[in-house]
């Protein structure tokens, strides 16, 4: 049993860090009430993470290749423990996303450095088992965050979602002394300017579509940070372009299969996760279902896509990776066009799950040959590289996912607002997307002397009128998502043709799919 003690370090760092991109989303509305935020804060609280664990997750593998990757993972736990207790500590909107995003980097570390720690520890058939269970465990952090967080912040606070990492990442670091220090075989520098210039870019990008939801879209300052994010990411392409060792070689790009599988990674997460974020809102907030209520709702997505996955790895080995990732996706889209549909009018949480079986369908075909087939399709030295850069641009299609489909939201509640005849549609819609329902229907209660309500309209009560506008968020950002998962599912099947895994190099099992070279975050 001891020779598994390394996997569990490393499983468990790899639970705590995935856990922690969802955990934080059935505590938004006691968090937003708590810290009395505003509606752009609350999208920072859960991009800050997902924005810096996709920026550094490259150059973080870079930084271990040359230092040792078991001591950039426990800098990465001790950071990441630190951080954690000053998210939970938090006393404001603002320490809390300046400590998510130190939480980020600490999980970049870990994120970073888990394949060639893998690699490290175990051969032969010890790796194949250990990569197996380091997959199940990944896929199984999407169905337990939620929960996880649900219960944590009905028993106890929201405080402790956060409280919980330190002991723990205390515990990993204790067993990660017993990792093999595995180092690149050719170190290669950090790519400082790399990282900063895709940082800038994705930062910017992000409150640009966060200043779309509170200024519009007709405002010129929200395009022109939207044109300053499209410069940067310019100004990235350039810098990798002309670096020695680049963290990404923009010349992979050139290949359609690589490029198309980037897509299907930023896809995945925005089309399959990022309104879930709304749906949590909208179930607590508006619904009053309690946190770990809110949190099994979710469930049948993670459980299908579990089981879907499971099936599905055996049984499609060696099909076209382009037809099994195109048709997961259009699934996806298919699921949250079928959510859009069913959610309207006077709709409750049951409305929700057929299209989240859909949905964890195309997540259960799509995950298992993602990662794989990326690799697959690039020269063997570049193998690492591409399995960071899929990480990477999940990570963006979640935290470009909350911070777009938060935006339409917001746009479509205002409008079911404006039409019910209710004055202040657009500062309403940004509390009702903020998780500020009911404290909304609170004070229109005091104001208006009564517990019925502001002279909602011609519904005669405001709480009607938020549940219609809250239904009119969701569904159009369903609806957004659905016709994402659609356009990046056509894309693939167009980009990825008449490629098959085994045409390139063989890859390790089951989701974590990675070639045995040490650098294999990067």
């Amino acid at each position: 049993m001891r020779k598994w003690l390394p996997l569990v370090a490393i499983c468990s760092g790899t639970f705590m860090l995935l856990v922690d991109v969802t955990i934080v989303t059935v505590a938004l509305p006691t968090l937003a009430a708590s810290l009395h935020t505003s509606f752009s804060s609350l999208q920072w609280v859960v991009d800050a993470y997902a924005l810096t664990l996709a920026a550094l997750v490259l150059g973080a593998g870079s930084l271990a290749d040359r230092v040792g990757h078991r001591q950039v993972f426990i800098a990465g736990l001790t950071v990441f423990a630190a951080s954690s207790l000053a998210c939970g500590l938090a006393t404001g909107a603002g320490l809390l996303i300046a400590a998510r995003a130190v939480q980020g980097v600490g999980g970049a570390a870990m994120f970073a450095t888990t394949f060639p720690l893998l690699n490290g520890s175990y051969a032969g058939a010890d790796r194949g088992t250990a990569y197996g269970m380091w997959g199940a465990v990944a896929g199984a952090s999407a169905a337990v965050g939620p929960v996880l967080g649900g219960v944590l912040t009905q028993e106890l606070s929201w405080r402790w979602i956060f409280f919980v990492n330190p002991p723990v990442s205390v515990a990993v670091i204790a067993l990660a002394w017993r990792l093999a220090d595995t180092h690149a075989a050719a170190g290669r520098r950090v790519d400082v300017p790399g990282i900063v210039a895709l940082t800038a870019a994705a930062a910017t990008a992000t409150y640009g579509f966060i200043r779309a939801g509170s200024a519009g879209w007709a405002a010129a300052g929200t395009w022109g940070v939207l044109a300053a994010a499209a410069a940067l990411a310019g100004l990235f392409a350039l810098v990798e372009w002309r670096t020695a060792e680049p963290m990404l070689d923009v010349r992979l790009l050139r290949q359609r299969v690589f490029t198309g599988m980037l897509l299907a990674g930023l896809g995945l997460n925005f089309a399959a996760f990022a309104y879930l974020t709304y749906a949590s809102i909208w179930l607590q907030s508006v619904l009053r279902m309690s946190p770990v209520h809110a949190g099994l709702v979710s469930m049948p997505l993670s459980l299908t896509a579990f089981l879907v996955a499971g099936a599905s790895g055996r049984a499609l080995h060696g099909a076209r990776p382009g037809r099994v990732i195109g048709t997961g996706l259009t699934l996806i889209g298919i699921g949250g066009l079928v959510g859009a549909a069913l959610v309207r009018g006077s709709a409750g949480w049951t409305h929700l799950l057929a299209g989240y079986v859909v949905v964890g369908v195309g997540v259960g075909l799509v995950s298992p040959m993602l990662g794989s087939s990326t690799m697959a399709s690039v020269p063997r030295e570049r193998a690492g590289m591409a399995a960071g850069a899929v990480n990477m641009m999940r990570q963006l299609g979640y935290a470009f996912g909350v911070a777009l489909l938060g935006t339409v939201f917001a746009a479509r509640a205002a409008a079911a607002i404006a039409g019910r005849g209710v004055g202040h549609s657009a500062q309403l819609a940004r509390a009702l997307a903020g998780g500020q329902a009911q404290q909304v229907l609170h004070a229109s209660g005091r104001a208006s002397g009564g517990a019925g309500g502001a002279g909602g309209g011609r519904s005669g009560g405001l709480g009607p009128v938020l549940h219609a506008a809250s239904v009119a968020g969701l569904q159009g950002a369903l609806l957004v998502a659905g016709l994402a998962g659609l356009a990046v599912g056509l894309a693939v099947f167009a980009l990825v043709r008449r490629h098959r895994p085994e045409q390139a190099q063989p890859s390790a099992p089951a989701a974590a799919s990675v070639p045995d070279s040490a650098a294999a975050a990067r």
